[in-house]
């Protein structure tokens, strides 16, 4: 009986998924089984439905509704110099080659709520390369987007992100870069100056033009075979020889038809340079 209400949930959560793609155009079926099925069970107890099927046709009606689903089913976590073991390996291994350039672009892919392209913006800064970079946050979910342009982060996490700042070979003090009130802490507005907030949906959209770094950190974990290998592709077409591509400490390009046209840079960084081929 139990499996047959699994077997129930997984063709509502199939049908109401595939109504999504057709009305809202946010295509899921390339998402990990698991994960994807777990969020969606999240949300359901969160929600006054009973079952996917109940939900079904508010939600193909009615946006504020699917916009709440959407917050639920992208996972929008990130911090300020997250792991920063890599940063400091960007900062020492990566910023040399990038000064050799007169105008860097980089491409934050995935960027959630902003924290990461927020990160390089102050790293950046640091290393002497002020007005002459520019940043490209995108995201899916184009709530968060909101969110990141904001540059407004919980206080109580600050302690922790100053950690990881002082870890990843920081050169000021980090309280340098917000203002604190209340419970919040407001970034420095100057570093949203070299960045730009945009949607791009990396299971469909093209790619943004040639860049000299891109990051596509703890993205591909939640994404099937078949959609890690076309965001790989997509990535891989924008990074010139000599450039570099950053994924996620769980991710790698072994096995993929790329993985051949890069080597990483640091051991268990995920930091790859393209080969001059």
């Amino acid at each position: 009986m139990a499996k047959e209400r699994d077997d129930l949930t997984g063709i509502e959560i199939e049908l109401l998924l595939e109504g999504v793609a057709r009305v809202y155009g946010y295509d899921f079926t390339g998402y990990a089984e698991a994960s994807l099925r777990r969020r969606m069970l999240q949300w359901l107890a969160n929600s006054p439905f009973s079952s996917f099927a109940e939900a079904q046709s508010r939600l193909l009606r009615e946006p504020p509704l699917f916009e709440e689903l959407l917050r639920g089913l992208t996972v929008n976590v990130s911090e300020m110099f997250r792991d920063p073991w890599v940063f400091r390996a960007i900062r020492e291994l990566v910023v040399p080659h990038l000064k050799t350039y007169p105008f860097v672009k980089v491409w934050v892919a995935g960027c959630s709520t902003g924290e990461e392209a927020y990160s390089l913006a102050i790293l950046l800064r640091e290393e002497g390369l002020a007005g002459h970079y520019r940043i490209y946050a995108t995201d899916l979910n184009p709530y968060v987007l909101e969110k990141a342009k904001e540059g407004v982060l919980p206080l109580r996490e600050m302690r922790r992100y100053t950690g990881n700042y002082q870890k990843s070979g920081g050169r000021s003090s980090f309280s340098d870069y917000y203002t604190a009130g209340y419970d919040r802490a407001l970034l420095d507005p100057s570093l949203r100056e070299e960045i730009v907030f945009a949607s791009h949906n990396l299971g469909v959209d093209a790619a943004f033009g040639e860049m000299q770094l891109v990051l596509c950190r703890n993205v591909l974990i939640y994404f099937k075979q078949q959609l890690k290998g076309r965001v790989l592709t997509l990535l891989d077409s924008c990074v010139p020889p000599g450039g570099f591509l950053c994924l996620g400490t769980k991710e790698t390009l072994d096995g993929y038809p790329q993985g051949p046209h890069y080597q990483e840079v640091e051991p268990q960084t995920r930091i790859y340079r393209k080969r001059y081929d």
